[in-house]
C-alpha cells in the first residue's frame, strides 16, 4: 500500500464542491488521521455539514526543520492540518498565525526493541542509541521528561538520541540494527511488532496520563487552521467539527468499516489491531477543563524536561480556540 494507492482511493470520492466552502486537508500518509478523512469523504458527512473537504496525503518528512503539514500550512497550502500542541504552541510562539481548534487525540507512540534487546524499561536506556522522527518529537520529550522524573537522568544526556526524520526512515533505522530502540508512533507499532522480531516495550501513552495526572484521555494532537481561515471560512471549520464527530461515532461502532480501511488505506497487517488502538486514543470534544489539564501537561514538562527539551517555554493564550466565531 503506497501513498498513490490511497489517495486513488480518497479521490474517487471528491465530488464537484460547487458553492460549498473548501477546506484543504493535508495530511501525511501513514498518520492514523487518514481514517477518518476517509470515513469523512466515504460517508459525505463533509457535503451533509455545509462544506467540501479536500484531501491530500502527503510525506511525513520534515521541510526545513518542520513537518510538511505545517510547512503546508505556513505557506498557504492548506487549511486543516493536525499536530501536536506542543508544537503548535512552538509554532505560535515564533510568530505563526495559527489556531488550535478542535482536538484529535492521544496520538503518541511506543518504545520498540529488537526481542533479544535487554532494554525493559526507560531506565535501561543510558548509553543507548534511540531513534527519534526528530528531537522536537513529542515522543523523546516525553521519553526525557519520565526519565528525569522517574529514574534521574536525561537521555539526551546518558544515551544518543539519532534523528530519523521521517517514520519510514526511522522503522528501516530499527530494522537495520543502526539504533538499539525506536520510539516510534503508535500506528506503526503494530506493524513493527507483527512483522518482528519486535517488541514494545513502554507505549507513550502510560506515560502521558502518569505525568498528567489526569484521569481523562487528553489529546496530545489538535487541528489547527490559519488565523486567516478560521476568521473568512467559520462556516466550513463548524462543519467540520460536526463532520468529525459523525466521522468518530461511526468508526467507533462499525466494525466492517475497519475492514474496508485495512484494505483501502493501511500498511498495517491487522485492521483489527490498529481499530482498537484508534478507539482508545480519539478525544471527540473538548471543553475548557480538557485545555486546562493539556496546559497542566506542558508546565510539568516544562517544570521537568525545561524549555530547551520543549523548544518552547509557553503555551501561547491564544492558540486553544474553543469556539468558533460568528461571522461578523
Amino acid at each position: 500500500m503506497d501513498i498513490d494507492t490511497q489517495q486513488s482511493a480518497l479521490d474517487e470520492l471528491h465530488a464537484d464542491p460547487g458553492e460549498l466552502p473548501v477546506m484543504r486537508a493535508r495530511f501525511e500518509h501513514n498518520g492514523s488521521p487518514r481514517y477518518m478523512l476517509y470515513t469523512i469523504k466515504r460517508f459525505g458527512f463533509d457535503r451533509d455539514h455545509g462544506f467540501h473537504l479536500d484531501v491530500e496525503l502527503v510525506s511525513d518528512e520534515l521541510e526545513g526543520g518542520i513537518e510538511t503539514v505545517e510547512a503546508k500550512l505556513h505557506e498557504g497550502d492548506a487549511d486543516l492540518i493536525d499536530i501536536d500542541f506542543i508544537s503548535a504552541a512552538r509554532e505560535r510562539v515564533d510568530g505563526a498565525p495559527i489556531v488550535a481548534f478542535h482536538p484529535y487525540g492521544r496520538t503518541v507512540g511506543g518504545l520498540v526493541v529488537p526481542e533479544a534487546s535487554s532494554i525493559e524499561g526507560l531506565s535501561d536506556l543510558r548509553d543507548c542509541r534511540v531513534g527519534v522522527v526528530r528531537r522536537l518529537d513529542k515522543n523523546w520529550i516525553l521519553t526525557r521528561a519520565a526519565c528525569l522524573e522517574y529514574h534521574g537522568f536525561d537521555p539526551e544526556a546518558e544515551a544518543t538520541s539519532v534523528e530519523s526524520g521521517s517514520k519510514v526512515e526511522l522503522t528501516r533505522m530499527l530494522r537495520d540494527g543502526d539504533v538499539d530502540a525506536a520510539l516510534q508512533f503508535w500506528q506503526i507499532v503494530p506493524e513493527i511488532v507483527e512483522t518482528g522480531p519486535y517488541r514494545e516495550v513502554i507505549p507513550m501513552a502510560d506515560l502521558v496520563q502518569r505525568l498528567s495526572g489526569a484521569d481523562q484521555t487528553l489529546p496530545i494532537s489538535t487541528f489547527l487552521t490559519s488565523e486567516s481561515y478560521l476568521s473568512e471560512t467559520p462556516e466550513a471549520v463548524r462543519g467540520f467539527k460536526r463532520a468529525y464527530a459523525d466521522a468518530v461515532e461511526r468508526l467507533r461502532t462499525d466494525d466492517e468499516l475497519w475492514d474496508e480501511l485495512g484494505e483501502r488505506m493501511m500498511y498495517e497487517d491487522d485492521p483489527a489491531v490498529v481499530r482498537d488502538g484508534w478507539r482508545e486514543m480519539v478525544v471527540a470534544d473538548w471543553d475548557a477543563e480538557t485545555t486546562a489539564a493539556m496546559e497542566q501537561l506542558f508546565d510539568h514538562l516544562l517544570e521537568v524536561a525545561g524549555p530547551d527539551a520543549l523548544g518552547v517555554d509557553r503555551i501561547p493564550d491564544d492558540l486553544f480556540q474553543l469556539e468558533v466565531p460568528q461571522p461578523q
